[in-house]
């Protein structure tokens, strides 16, 4: 086996790899941490424009941390996983109150960070100070179970052992910064999951997976199981052109985000008139809109119910709103929620007729 692995992806990087993405622009550690965050679980051509947007509101840590979570959620919507949203923005009062402000540079401060596991630790560290730190994001796996021929899914315990292991083994003492962005790289438009480029890969040489003529197989899934469907019904109650929100808890699904309320047991007419004080006018079942998250699919049934009575409406509070249609948003708003807004929009319906 080859020892010259690292020289070998830091050479390819520099004709192949990405150097024009904008958090790479500077060395800047809170721009890199922003941006690490963003790409956990997400595409870096879906990260770019939310990624501008943010930087352009929150420029640096104290802007971040001075800002509501409302503010950050919202530039934040669409994205998903918010849990990441509420972590950078608990991290960034940390910062700003134990560390004045100043992104920290030891591994022991970075990984207590709110959000921040090993591998984002290192990521931020070798990318930002030049820290001799290993990495092993989703794409890195890929590179190193393919180039060992390590089976098995690199979510057990004793094949992640196995993977750090190796990642230590192969970052080098210098040019750190520029390993960590070239391997992951290499992973994210090499050493694909499906058809990977093996005839352009610089470590394909020595690569015990593509000896074997298994590619494919590394690293190991994940045991497939089908993901349960649940169901929910929401109300789209609407008076003087605006929408009935309700912030979610802060822990759960879309948490702190606005909502439109879901309806339990009772039915439309009882919860206006328990909720909103409000006699409920003509009301549509619209059709159910389903939406998929990691581990199970959401029916969601919108039902849009006309208030009687625009003098009924309940006052805004912090947990509750009515967001008119023609105005921003007060905060962050799952997907399956704006969609649902924005077809209101469209329709002709409005509480006044």
């Amino acid at each position: 086996m080859r020892s010259d692995f690292a020289a070998r992806v830091l050479n390819w990087h520099e004709d192949h790899g990405r150097k024009d993405l904008p958090w790479q622009q500077d060395r800047d550690a809170y721009g890199i941490w922003v941006s690490e965050i963003m790409l956990q679980q997400t595409q870096v051509q879906t990260v770019t424009a939310y990624y501008e947007r943010f930087m352009r509101s929150f420029p640096d840590v104290v802007a971040l941390a001075d800002a509501s979570l409302d503010a950050v959620l919202h530039h934040w919507s669409g994205l998903g996983y918010y849990a990441r949203a509420r972590n950078l923005h608990r991290a960034a009062g940390i910062v700003r109150e134990e560390h004045e402000g100043v992104f920290p540079k030891t591994y022991d401060a970075v990984i207590a960070l709110p959000g921040i596991g090993r591998s984002t630790a290192g990521a931020i560290l070798s990318l930002a100070f030049g820290q001799r730190q290993p990495i092993l994001d989703g794409n890195v796996k890929r590179v190193l179970a393919r180039h060992e021929a390590i089976d098995g899914w690199p979510g057990t315990t004793a094949v992640a052992r196995q993977l750090w292991e190796v990642a230590d083994r192969h970052t080098p003492d210098e040019r750190v910064g520029a390993y960590t962005q070239a391997i992951m790289d290499l992973g994210a438009s090499v050493c694909l999951r499906s058809k990977p480029g093996c005839d352009v890969c610089p470590v394909s040489e020595d690569c015990r997976a593509l000896a074997q003529d298994a590619v494919e197989r590394f690293p190991g899934r994940k045991a497939k199981q089908k993901k349960p469907l649940r169901q929910t019904t929401m109300i789209l109650a609407v008076s003087d052109r605006a929408v009935y929100l309700e912030r979610r808890p802060a822990s759960g699904i879309w948490g702190g985000l606005w909502s439109l309320p879901e309806l339990g047991n009772e039915n439309v007419a009882d919860w206006c008139r328990r909720k909103l004080n409000a006699r409920a006018g003509d009301s549509e079942c619209w059709e159910p809109l389903r939406h998929s998250f990691s581990h199970y699919d959401l029916d969601i049934s919108p039902v849009l119910v006309r208030l009687g009575s625009a003098s009924s409406r309940v006052a805004d509070s912090d947990d509750a709103t009515w967001h008119r249609l023609d105005e921003t948003p007060p905060g962050g708003i799952a997907t399956p929620v704006r969609k649902l807004i924005n077809a209101l929009k469209n329709t002709s319906h409005d509480s006044n007729r």
